[in-house]
């Protein structure tokens, strides 16, 4: 006992005060001067941040430690008769030395929203641009007001204002691209010859460095749009597609007489993708809790590996002796043998995942943090991060407390049952 005390006093000092004042602290008002009673935890219970915060936390609880679990148990075994294995548990274990802070500004860049700084979002556009073609002029947009030969035809396209027919030549000028950004094959804007039986034009950029030039019209300096697709239309129906040269000219060869409009399609302007949004309302949580997954996957591949390695072989070998196959045995004895390990680890992940606080505030952005939310980032935001109500905030903090108990209680159990 004489022993123990320093260890008591330091234990009380750290944990059991703090307990103490924060259940005392929520029966006080924000200032802490006016006792309320409990009206901190009827705030609790009514407020729709922390009720999203109890139902992130809760859906944390149910997903992440069973697949954590799940994960653990299947690379253990798999892993169980390799050489490597030792080379392996440590590599899978190496997150679990980065602190969460490391670990939540390196899982901010993988999600990052630009291709060239999301590794993710890097590889999904490769992904999409190998089975879709990009559009060549993303942006473009056609000339409104005086000279405006094209409008909007509804769709993300442009459709010529005027009608056309054979043997007559359209101008057709858009704006809302860079000069820098033209392809290199680019090269000054020509209107082709009208000819009977033909419907021509010219895609061009309606701009030139230094300003100057007639809306709607091809001038010298005014460079031509290459590879824009271009469709032939007669009431509503497309007749004939074309793709303009170098200097932005294409033809439509034997077109019957009729009025007809010459349209460029959206798939010319749709914007490039970008990728998928990780970090929007929808994906934050499931991104947040690939992250934890990282960190803490090695910490229960080791602890299923090490109860498996003290498993008895020769019960295994005698359930292969009676005939049963590997996932008989995997099933039928490796997992009630390992039953104590894998509650251990559930447990111990169950505390964990309930007190899961820097990697969703490092990762979710600010405008969605609310989606992400957890009951230990709402205990700080309530009483640091702003709120300055620390009654509500020691309310969050029993309350979470209370949660966590249980599972603790469990896992001592637990512990003395397998010590004894």
């Amino acid at each position: 006992m004489v022993f123990a005390i320093p260890a008591l006093v330091l234990l009380g000092a750290l944990v059991g005060y703090p307990i103490i004042y924060s259940v005392v602290r929520s029966f006080f008002d924000a200032k802490g001067h006016r006792f309320v009673g409990f009206d901190n935890y009827q705030t609790l219970f009514t407020d729709h941040a922390t009720l999203l915060a109890l139902r992130n936390t809760m859906l944390w609880v149910l997903v992440v430690p069973a697949l954590l679990t799940g994960v653990g148990l299947v690379l253990a075994v798999l892993t169980d008769r390799v050489r490597w294995k030792t080379a392996f548990k440590l590599v899978v274990f190496m997150p679990m030395a980065v602190s969460f802070l490391a670990a939540g500004i390196t899982f901010r860049l993988v999600y990052d929203q630009d291709p060239h700084r999301g590794v993710l979002n890097a590889a999904a556009v490769s992904i999409h641009d190998a089975f879709h073609d990009s559009a060549n002029y993303p942006g473009a947009r056609a000339r409104q007001g005086q000279g405006a030969t094209l409008a909007g035809d509804g769709h993300g396209g442009y459709t010529t204002v005027k009608s056309t027919a054979p043997g007559q030549s359209v101008d057709l000028g858009l704006v809302g691209i860079l000069p820098t950004k033209l392809p290199s094959s680019s090269v000054q804007a020509a209107v082709p010859a009208a000819r009977p039986g033909t419907v021509g034009g010219t895609v061009f950029l309606d701009f030139r460095l230094g300003g100057g030039g007639r809306p709607g019209q091809v001038d010298p300096g005014e460079r031509g749009l290459p590879s824009v697709h271009v469709q032939l239309q007669k009431d509503g129906h497309t007749v004939a597609t074309a793709t303009t040269g170098p200097n932005g000219a294409f033809q439509f060869a034997k077109v019957p007489d009729g009025s007809y409009r010459v349209v460029l399609p959206k798939s010319n302007f749709a914007t490039a993708y970008t990728g998928i949004s990780w970090l929007g309302p929808g994906l934050v949580t499931p991104a947040i809790m690939a992250a934890y997954l990282w960190v803490w996957t090695g910490f229960a591949l080791v602890l299923i590996g090490a109860g498996l390695a003290a498993l008895p072989r020769e019960v295994l070998e005698a359930a292969r002796m009676d005939g049963a196959g590997e996932w008989q045995t995997f099933r039928r004895v490796t997992v009630p043998l390992l039953a104590p390990v894998l509650s251990v680890v559930f447990v111990t992940l169950i505390i964990n995942v309930m007190k899961v606080f820097d990697l969703v505030y490092i990762i979710a952005p600010g405008p969605v943090q609310q989606n992400a939310n957890v009951l230990a980032l709402q205990m700080w935001l309530v009483s640091f991060g702003g709120g300055n109500n620390q009654g509500l905030g020691s309310a969050i903090g029993v309350v979470l407390l209370l949660l966590v108990v249980p599972a603790m209680i469990l896992n001592i159990r637990r512990f003395r049952r397998s010590g004894s």
